[in-house]
């Protein structure tokens, strides 16, 4: 049976290791919160559809309105 002794780089590896991921996930956190806010301020969901960059058609019919 091998005695296993951890070096003292290891421990300092974990500790950055755990850095990172703490910093990766709060930026996650925030961004998903972001998300979240953003998307319950909206009234109707087809303004969500006006935020593409791209032309939509249908976000600019009205409701009732012929396809």
């Amino acid at each position: 049976m091998a005695i296993k002794v951890e070096h003292e780089l290891h421990e300092r590896r974990r500790g950055r290791n755990l850095g990172v991921a703490l910093i990766l996930t709060a930026l996650i956190a925030i961004v998903f919160g972001l998300t979240v806010v953003k998307v319950l301020q909206l009234d109707d969901i087809r303004q969500f559809e006006s935020f593409d960059h791209v032309a939509n058609p249908y976000a600019d019919q009205e409701e009732g309105g012929t396809e």
